[in-house]
């Protein structure tokens, strides 16, 4: 039984610690109220609406102690309701706050490399008016042959190789016998 008694009492302390929750969470959050008629059960709006026709049933019927109890439960989960809001604000006021620090940031990012995009591309036209063979280069075009140019190698067309065609070998001219020749001594002196 002790045992019981120990987890309800800690379970009836964890719901009373509600200030602690973040805004939204209480705005949304069902509250069970122990209230001079017995319990009302509802988010925070719904408990106020409640207590507020319970306070004007007991104004009506006379009784202003109490009209003044619901009146005071009202104003409890009126409070818990407007501290919530003010948080709900807060964040959101936070949250426009870093988006709008965060676009600036991209805008003076995109306006830097902007900058450094523009700097770049002067620095490349320089370079390439600096640098002929950056520079770019004209078509070659054939000079005429009359222009006094100097015809080099390269520029002369490259001839064509030569065909050759199977001919006849010519007939050598035979040796004619009454000249000695200088070269054959012997033989024509042998015959005398």
């Amino acid at each position: 039984m002790k045992s019981s008694r120990s987890r309800s009492r800690s379970k009836g302390s964890r719901n009373r610690g509600s200030n602690n929750n973040s805004g939204g969470n209480v705005i949304n959050r069902v509250f069970d109220s122990s209230g001079p008629e017995g319990k009302v059960r509802g988010t925070p709006q719904q408990i106020i609406d409640k207590y507020n026709q319970l306070a004007r049933d007991s104004q009506l019927s006379g009784d202003r102690v109490a009209t003044e109890n619901f009146q005071q439960h009202a104003e409890h989960y009126l409070r818990l309701l407007s501290e919530a809001q003010r948080e709900i604000d807060a964040r959101r006021e936070e949250q426009e706050r870093q988006n709008r620090d965060r676009q600036a940031e991209r805008d003076r990012q995109a306006e830097r490399d902007r900058e450094r995009n523009q700097q770049r591309a002067e620095q490349q036209q320089e370079a390439s008016v600096a640098d002929p063979a950056a520079a770019p280069q004209p078509d070659v075009v054939e000079a005429p042959a009359d222009s006094g140019l100097v015809e080099t190698p390269e520029s002369q067309p490259k001839p064509k190789p030569k065909t050759t065609r199977s001919r006849k070998p010519r007939a050598k001219p035979k040796p004619e016998a009454t000249e000695p020749s200088a070269d054959s001594g012997s033989a024509p002196e042998a015959a005398e």
